[in-house]
């Protein structure tokens, strides 16, 4: 669109709260284990949760989130417009910002870094999320360099074209893959671009010993006035969890990176002596069991539902020891448009038999529930698999390793139930739309997609499209409505088992500072490394 559209001129929050609190204080290194190295500290390319808040702590997008929330702030930008249609964004950068090289960021960088993580050459894992930009479908398809949709009217003004109005482009702006690196760095390592990241985030790469450690030094002319906190922070690799909390006891460990072990949590979550050094927090997950609807006897919505009241999610709880809370939808309850007062189908073993009988299968039948290999997750699948014996369907268990399960659960004659866990879907941003189009829409009930139920409901996908299409801040709550009732509308089709939510559990040492929610982030997976400190040892 070429010609001038009205803008409402939105000035965004800036960071603030959390991070500035009063007592906060400065200098300090950290030490945070992990058992896993990093595989890569590119923002177009890392994809999972170790990385995602480190990435995050070295580079920065027009957009993020309050520290501790999932309320969307201003971060390279300084503030936006949104056109009449809902179609034009508007995007004026902050003055100054500069790369970790000294160079300063413009408006140029944030087009490139775009159109890198689209570009195929790439194979960034994040690159549909920007399929709403005009151009995509040509550049995706290798039949152009350039994002049309993208123009750079000077140094410091962004202008982003969308095909149709979208709700979630703010949110998908404040993902890593939209992430600002400057041209000069990645073609100077290429592929290694990865293990000598150059953004303009709080922490700049000062080492990394592979299979060793990685050292994060305080960038000295961040942009966010009092962040970061701490002067370096050293990430150590190849750390047993065990160890790696006996360590974090003895006071020479920070973050226990990969958590309490389970063989030990409940003793370290009730020993007086750890109190306080165990947070807790809300993520947006839900472990989930997947019928297939396109397969009998699953294509009966009777045997669906009853499958739902047969399935006793108190008990799974307790096999893992209370780490997580029985869910009844698909959307976890920290996400926006979750329906509190839904109930969902309760744990009835009679109404069950009964909806079975319904269904013409009195005597129940047999299945198969494919599970992945590593525990807890085949003792959850026998705690699924006795529960259903009681009801008469007799489950067969196919405990198989990640990448068999997500395969047979992507095709269309295996995988009649999958059960989730190890595998289950985090929101890659706080919207609900997230939690639908990949596992519950028509467009992921494809060979290799998510939507392992192969469900499809055309008027919810329709309804889904309408619900994205209102991205005017006073449509929000009229959308958050939309996207309550095709949840709840899902759940009459039962496609799903909506089994648990997952808490956050990390452990930090007694000096470190900062709010509770920086430890269990819902964006900044799994802590906020900008935010928080190192207190001043006591006097």
């Amino acid at each position: 669109m070429k010609k001038s559209l009205p803008m409402l001129v939105l000035a965004g929050a800036f960071y603030a709260g959390a991070g500035h609190a009063e007592d906060a204080v400065n200098g300090g290194e950290a030490v945070i284990t992990y058992q896993n190295d990093v595989a890569t500290l590119d923002p177009a390319i890392g994809y999972d949760w170790q990385n995602w808040s480190m990435i995050k702590s070295l580079f920065d997008g027009l957009m993020d989130y309050q520290p501790g929330t999932t309320d969307l702030v201003t971060d390279l930008a300084e503030s936006y417009g949104v056109s009449d249609d809902g179609k034009v964004y508007t995007f004026k950068l902050r003055q100054g910002v500069k790369f970790h090289n000294g160079r300063e960021m413009t408006a140029d960088d944030v087009k490139y870094s775009l159109e890198r993580t689209v570009n195929p050459k790439t194979q960034s894992p994040g690159a549909g999320f920007f399929s709403s930009i005009v151009g995509y479908d040509e550049m995706a398809a290798g039949k152009a360099e350039h994002l049309g949709g993208i123009e750079v009217p000077d140094a410091s003004t962004v202008k982003i074209t969308l095909k149709e109005p979208n709700a979630t482009f703010l949110h998908v702006m404040a993902l890593n893959f939209a992430s600002v690196v400057p041209k000069e760095a990645v073609e100077q390592w290429g592929a290694d671009f990865g293990k000598h990241p150059v953004g303009t985030g709080a922490f700049e790469l000062g080492g990394w010993k592979l299979g060793q450690e990685l050292i994060f030094k305080k960038n000295p002319h961040y942009f966010k006035a009092g962040l970061p906190h701490m002067d370096s922070i050293r990430f150590e690799v190849g750390q047993d969890p065990s160890v790696a909390l006996l360590r974090l006891e003895k006071g020479e460990v920070d973050i226990a990176g990969d958590g309490v072990p389970p063989a030990r949590f409940l003793q370290f979550k009730q020993d007086p002596k750890y109190r306080g050094m165990l947070v807790t927090g809300d993520q947006l997950q839900t472990g989930y069991v997947t019928m297939k609807t396109t397969l009998p006897p699953f294509d009966k919505l009777a045997v669906r539902q009853a499958v739902n009241m047969a399935i006793n999610k108190d008990r799974i709880v307790r096999i893992i020891n209370g780490r997580a809370a029985p869910a009844n939808q698909p959307l976890p309850p920290a996400m926006p448009g979750y329906d509190k007062d839904y109930q969902g189908y309760g744990y009835d073993v009679a109404k069950a038999r009964q909806l079975l009988k319904d269904a013409g299968l009195p005597d129940g039948f047999s299945t198969e529930l494919y599970v992945m290999n590593t525990d807890p997750q085949p003792r959850i699948a026998q705690s699924i698999q006795q529960d259903l014996a009681q009801v008469g369907i007799k489950v067969s268990i196919k405990s198989l390793a990640q990448a068999n399960v997500i395969a047979a659960g992507g095709s269309a004659d295996q995988a009649p139930m999958v059960w989730s866990g190890g595998m289950a879907w985090i929101a890659d941003f706080p919207d609900p739309s997230n939690f639908y189009g990949p596992i519950l829409g028509c467009a992921g009930a494809v060979e290799g997609g998510w939507n392992w139920a192969r469900y499809c409901n055309k008027a919810l996908d329709e309804a889904a499209v309408k619900a994205d299409s209102m991205a005017k801040p006073e449509q929000q709550q009229e959308r958050l409505a939309m996207w309550r009732k095709i949840f709840t509308d899902v759940m009459k089709d039962a496609p799903w088992v909506p089994v648990f939510n997952e808490k956050r559990f990390t452990v930090r040492s007694a000096r470190m500072g900062g709010d509770d929610a920086l430890y269990v982030d819902p964006v900044h997976v799994p802590v906020n490394y900008d935010a928080i400190w190192i207190k001043a040892p006591a006097k």
